[in-house]
C-alpha cells in the first residue's frame, strides 16, 4: 500500500529558463522577486525541506541537512501555461505549442460563438481578468453581453456578472465555446464569474475550466488502469479534461486545498492525491501583487507541518509548480521559469536532485514509486531518494 502526493504551488517559479527571452520573460524570478519585494520571506518549514538550497531566496537560507530532496525542473514543452505544465508533470511532453491568439480571436471562432449563445460579446483582446471586468463590467451589466478575452496563454475566457448571466448559463456558454475552439488547439476555456458593482467588482470562486484531454496516456491513465485511485484536489482534474481521475474534491482557494488534501490523506490509503494551490497564480501572480504572493507563501508554510504529519512511512510527497508568474515582471501573464522540486520521504534526509531536464521526471518518479512505470517521457529519481535516516 503505497501512496504519492503531488502538491502544485501554482506559478511558484524559481528563475528564468535559458530560453525565457524568447517568451519575453528574461530576468523573471517569481520566488526571488517576491522575497525581495517583501523584504524577505519567513518560511521556516519550507527552508527545513531545502527550498533555500534550490534557489537564492531572501530570508530563506540553505539548510545544512534538508529534510527533503531538492532540485529544479525545466519545462521541456513549448509554452508556459497550466495545461502544458500539468500534462508534463504527468509525463506528457508536447512537441508543439497550443493555439495562441494574442491579438484576439478571429471571426472563424467568434462568429460561431455568437451564433451558439444567441448574442454578441464584449472585449476580445488579451487582458488581465481583473482589469477587463473593471473596464467593461458596467457595459456588460447594461447590455447582457459576456466579456471574452485571452492572455499570453492558450485560453478563451468568458467573464460575466453572476446576476446578469447566471452560473449555469455561463457554464453553458463555455461548453459551447469549447466545442468551437478545440479544433484550433486552444488548451482551455475558462468561466470567470464576478459580482459587485462598477468600481468594486470582485471575481468569485465559481470559476470553471474546460480543457482538452491529453492526446496520449499519462501517469494518471497508468494508475487508473492499474486499479489505483487518483484524486484531484482543486482545479487539477479540469486541466486534463477530466481524464485519468477516479475522484475529485472541490477547493476554491489555497486554504481549502490544504484542508481537502488533509482530508484525503486521512481516508485514501494508496494511489495518488494530486492538489493545486491556485491562489498564487490567480490572486497574486496575475494581479501583480508581490506582497500578497509573499503572504500567501508564508500562509502555506504555516500549514506545511500538518501535511508532513499526515504522511505515512511509505508515502512520497512532491511539492513543485507548473510554471512561473513573476508579479514583478512587466505584463500580467505567466513567465517561463524553472520550477522547484521538494521530494519528501518521511524519516529520510534529502539529496541534491540537480536540474532535471523535464517536469516529466516528477511523473516518472511517482510512476516508479507506485509500480506503474516507466513512462514514455521523463527519468525518475526514486533511486536517489533513499537518503540517510534523519
Amino acid at each position: 500500500m503505497k501512496r504519492a502526493i503531488i502538491v502544485v504551488l501554482d506559478s511558484v517559479g524559481v528563475g528564468a529558463m535559458p530560453d525565457a527571452a524568447d517568451w519575453g520573460d528574461a530576468g523573471s524570478d517569481t520566488l526571488g522577486h517576491c522575497a525581495q519585494a517583501a523584504g524577505g520571506l519567513d518560511l521556516p518549514n519550507l527552508r527545513a525541506l531545502g527550498l533555500g538550497n534550490i534557489h537564492p531566496v531572501r530570508g530563506v537560507s540553505p539548510a545544512a541537512s534538508p529534510a527533503a530532496s531538492w532540485g529544479r525542473a525545466t519545462l521541456a514543452s513549448p509554452g508556459k501555461d497550466s495545461v502544458t505544465g500539468h500534462w508534463e508533470l504527468a509525463g506528457l511532453v508536447r512537441s508543439v505549442p497550443f493555439g495562441f491568439f494574442h491579438d484576439g480571436f478571429p471571426p472563424a471562432i467568434l462568429e460561431p460563438f455568437h451564433r451558439a449563445i444567441g448574442r454578441g460579446s464584449l472585449g476580445n483582446y488579451a487582458a488581465s481578468g481583473t482589469v477587463i471586468i473593471e473596464d467593461l463590467g458596467a457595459e456588460h451589466m447594461r447590455t447582457g453581453l459576456p466579456i471574452v478575452y485571452t492572455s499570453a496563454d492558450s485560453v478563451f475566457q468568458v467573464a460575466a456578472h453572476e446576476q446578469v448571466i447566471p452560473l449555469p448559463e455561463l457554464y453553458r456558454f463555455c461548453e459551447l465555446a469549447f466545442d468551437i475552439v478545440a479544433p484550433h488547439q486552444v488548451a482551455r476555456v475558462i468561466a470567470r464569474p464576478f459580482v459587485g458593482q462598477p468600481g468594486a467588482f470582485q471575481r468569485t470562486e465559481n470559476r470553471r475550466d474546460f480543457a482538452l484531454e491529453p492526446d496520449s496516456d499519462t501517469l494518471l491513465d497508468r494508475l487508473i488502469a492499474a486499479g489505483l485511485p487518483v484524486t484531484s484536489v482543486g482545479k487539477v482534474k479540469n486541466l486534463y479534461g477530466g481524464r485519468g481521475f477516479s475522484g475529485a474534491v472541490k477547493a476554491g482557494n489555497n486554504q481549502a486545498v490544504v484542508d481537502q488534501t488533509l482530508a484525503m490523506l486521512a481516508k485514501q490509503a494508496d494511489g495518488l492525491i494530486f492538489a493545486n494551490l491556485v491562489d498564487f497564480d490567480m490572486l497574486w501572480g496575475h494581479r501583480r501583487d508581490p506582497q500578497g504572493y509573499a503572504r500567501g507563501l508564508e500562509a502555506f508554510d504555516l500549514r506545511l507541518p500538518e501535511l508532513l504529519a499526515a504522511l505515512q512511512p511509505d508515502d512520497l510527497m512532491i511539492i513543485t509548480a507548473d510554471h512561473g508568474n513573476d508579479p514583478c515582471h512587466p505584463g500580467s501573464d505567466h513567465t517561463r521559469e524553472f520550477v522547484p522540486i521538494l521530494a519528501v520521504r518521511p524519516g529520510r534526509l534529502g539529496v541534491d536532485l540537480g536540474t532535471r531536464a523535464t517536469l516529466a521526471d516528477v511523473g516518472a518518479t511517482v510512476a516508479d514509486h507506485l509500480g506503474v512505470g516507466p513512462l514514455d517521457s521523463g527519468h525518475g529519481f526514486l533511486g536517489m531518494l533513499a537518503g540517510p535516516i534523519a
